[in-house]
């Protein structure tokens, strides 16, 4: 990711094995670009929660209608950098449609999306399509589905670009 690049939200996927958050937070080091991510309430308590909350994680509950968006948004206003890693999946299994949270939160903030990818074929971690978000929430998503349509992740059978 550029380094004029201050705040975004850094898309990571495909999401589909325990392994693609190592893989992406080394990535991240190696970059020397710090970021937040979000990960479920239930990883944050112990044995892990310490070393979550350490390498930048933000507790997300899952089963609950929270304003994530808007947190999301109030982070981005009150920092000068900021990244934040999230997975719109939202779970490693299939699960159908992904989440849109990302896109309103970066629209809001105004901050760009920034797309990564973990290729298991190729045996690349990528930062690949920057892009502000229009507001033509399905124009915009097409270039996202073309972005990932040629990535291979660990387990293809646990993804699926139903974004739209």
């Amino acid at each position: 990711m550029a380094p004029e690049i201050k705040k975004a939200i850094l898309i990571g996927a495909p999401h589909t094995s325990n392994f693609d958050f190592g893989y992406s937070r080394a990535a991240l080091y190696m970059m020397n670009r710090p970021a937040k991510y979000l990960i479920k309430e239930e990883l944050m308590k112990a044995p892990w929660g310490t070393f979550f909350k350490a390498t930048g994680g933000i507790s997300v509950k899952r089963d609950k209608s929270e304003n994530l968006v808007g947190h999301m948004v109030e982070l981005f206003n009150r920092s000068e950098e900021l990244v934040i890693l999230l997975s719109p999946e939202g779970s490693r299994k299939l699960k159908g449609k992904w989440k849109t949270g990302f896109y309103h939160a970066a629209l809001q903030a105004k901050v760009p999306i920034v797309l990564s990818s973990l290729d298991y074929k190729k045996k690349i971690a990528h930062v690949g399509l920057v892009f502000h978000p229009s507001g033509n929430y399905y124009q915009d998503m097409q270039q996202v589905i073309e972005y990932y349509r040629h990535i291979t992740p660990r387990y293809p059978e646990k993804f699926a670009l139903d974004i739209i």
